[in-house]
């Protein structure tokens, strides 16, 4: 599924786990004491932390699953693709690979999936690094994204003409991808069947109280007060027209006031991507403070 030209940007080992039947793929590279265990959102994969990963593996291991339905992973097409779904896959994985220290890198979607393992296993969490997220409730999100959960139209917009992850490759970035870049991000989106988790993560997003993943949200907002004290780095992308600023960054300050937080004025979204060049020297400042004391 990798071609030559896509390898030499993503040049990883893949390694398979069977959950319920299905393959759920991940990267397990280096065999550093320490674990960074890195959580991707929708519409992207574990590509999205290449960089990240070639920086680091050479001092840590570096896990990143690729959710079920996303990347390399199976997409079956009757799945329940929920939110505390995907945090039971991440537990399985975890303790398969018996990682029982680790830091979270967290992203998008990555950062319920992984504040939710860590709210069930917080004495598991040594740091967090936090990009362009969230792990609470909220009761707006743009109109685009809105117009995606509406039956029928997010089947045509999304799947059928692959809206969400084509657009994000225009809209997610300020810096133009090169063509194999693009390529990498669509490589597992290619076609409608292949588009199943991008429309099942856009219609999990709990607004109301009756959705079946609102619970599970709410559980893990009341639990990040455990982590008041954790080590926590927090770099954002102003120019996200999703995760703004406003409406998420400030309520990450207000929850995690001592957090270690910075902005880039000149990054979109896809923080990591338009701005990885600077993020590895802040990580690697970050990953060699003192552990909790």
């Amino acid at each position: 599924m990798i071609n030559p030209e896509l390898r030499k940007l993503y040049p990883f080992e893949s390694h398979v786990l069977r959950i319920g039947g299905y393959r759920y793929h991940y990267l397990d590279e280096g065999r550093g004491e320490e674990a960074l265990v890195m959580l991707h959102g929708n519409p992207t994969w574990s590509f999205y932390y290449r960089h990240l990963v070639l920086a680091f593996r050479d001092r840590y291991r570096v896990i990143v699953p690729d959710h079920m339905g996303c990347g390399l992973s199976d997409k079956p097409q009757s799945y329940r693709y929920q939110l505390d779904q995907h945090i039971s896959n991440l537990e399985r994985l975890l303790e398969t690979l018996q990682v029982t220290q680790l830091t979270l890198v967290m992203h998008d979607w990555g950062g319920a999936i992984g504040m939710g393992y860590a709210v069930r296993h917080p004495e598991r969490i040594k740091r967090l690094v936090v990009f362009n997220t969230a792990a609470f409730r909220s009761s707006k999100i743009p109109l685009r994204i809105n117009l995606c959960r509406i039956p029928v139209v997010g089947d045509i917009a999304v799947r059928l003409f692959n809206g969400f992850a084509g657009g994000a490759i225009y809209m997610a970035t300020t810096k133009r991808m090169a063509p194999g870049v693009k390529a990498g991000y669509l490589l597992p989106y290619n076609s409608y069947r292949n588009r199943i988790a991008t429309l099942r993560f856009v219609q999990d997003i709990p607004l109301e109280a009756r959705h079946p993943s609102y619970s599970t949200l709410v559980e893990i907002e009341q639990g990040l007060h455990q982590f008041k004290n954790h080590p926590m780095l927090i770099i954002w992308g102003n120019k996200d027209w999703c995760f703004t600023r406003d409406h998420f960054l400030l309520r990450w300050k207000a929850r995690f006031p001592q957090a270690e937080i910075h902005e880039f004025e000149d990054a979109g979204h896809y923080v990591v991507e338009d701005a990885h060049e600077r993020i590895i020297p802040l990580m690697e400042l970050f990953l060699q403070k003192d552990n909790i004391g």
